[in-house]
């Protein structure tokens, strides 16, 4: 693709430290707490404005998903029908974050593409509208609008804005792909469990994640995975995906655990962030300065 007209902008994955499912709405949809701590690590998506009002996709996304339902064309489209702007984008995407692992990758390149085009087309929405916006989209796109590390409950989307230490993770990437759906309606899930406090979090009680026992008993590559982290540390389920990760202090201490772990198991290293560099990047342009300013924060 030629570079011309075309600007870069990251969309960091995330890891959910805790999950737990604390009941349900009358709606069927399942009440959640959990922490969502941003990564510097993740896909860069890729904008050019047109004039034209076209939206469209360039080359490579998720596999198997269509143009009319990937997340990045469904985001645009949002944005463009809530403001009425009459521009228009070609959208593509640098895929790194697996899909179905649990890393938001979806999540995050919509709100990319959310808050990349409104500072771009000049639609002037702030960062409420913009996360509401999301929630449209899914339960998790509105963390990666406002792009600060945070305690989540609701169905995700009430979220409270937390301070995390500095901290590097060694990931890993069993390869299955979740259906979250199914993962919901499996009868063995754990649905009634006592709400979680800060307190509890933040003085390390252990909070586990609901799905961890399902997938583990239903995916035996996902119980390899865990089995082998288990040699470097505690390791944990993010979200309703396959991924896994175990936290360390310093980034030595994360890449000497993987120089321990068998070459078959995918793994990489990465830092939490606190805050996205989405954030950043959206500052450094006059829009983005303008649209920290309106936005009330959360």
């Amino acid at each position: 693709m030629s570079d011309a007209g075309w600007t870069a902008w990251p969309a960091p994955a995330k890891l959910n430290l805790f999950l737990r499912i604390t009941g349900r709405r009358a709606d069927g949809y399942h009440l959640l707490q959990t922490v969502f701590r941003l990564l510097d690590w993740g896909d860069t998506v890729r904008l050019r404005v047109r004039g034209d009002g076209a939206i469209r996709r360039v080359g490579a996304s998720v596999p198997g998903v269509a143009e009319e339902d990937d997340l990045l064309v469904r985001a645009a489209r949002l944005l463009q029908q809530a403001t009425g702007t009459r521009l228009g984008a070609d959208v593509a995407v640098d895929k790194r974050i697996p899909a179905g692992g649990g890393f938001g990758g979806g999540s995050s390149d919509a709100a990319t593409v959310l808050v990349a085009l409104d500072a771009l087309w000049g639609t002037g929405l702030d960062e409420d509208a913009l996360a509401t916006l999301g929630l449209r989209l899914g339960a998790d796109v509105p963390v990666f609008v406002r792009g600060r590390n945070a305690w989540a409950e609701g169905v995700g989307e009430a979220l409270v804005a937390v301070d995390l230490p500095p901290a590097w993770y060694l990931i890993a990437d069993p390869g299955v792909h979740v259906p979250t759906a199914a993962l919901f309606q499996a009868p063995e899930l754990t649905r009634n469990a006592a709400p979680a406090t800060m307190h509890d979090f933040v003085s390390g009680v252990p909070l586990g994640n609901a799905f961890e026992p399902v997938l583990r008993a239903r995916e035996p590559a996902v119980d390899a995975a865990f089995r082998l982290l288990a040699q470097t540390g505690t390791p944990r389920l993010t979200g309703t995906g396959s991924g896994c990760f175990v936290e360390f202090s310093t980034r030595e201490a994360a890449e000497a655990a993987r120089a321990r772990l068998a070459p078959d198991l995918r793994v990489w290293v990465a830092a939490g962030a606190a805050r996205s560099p989405l954030r950043d990047a959206l500052e450094r342009t006059p829009q983005g300065r303008r649209q920290e300013v309106q936005g009330t924060g959360f």
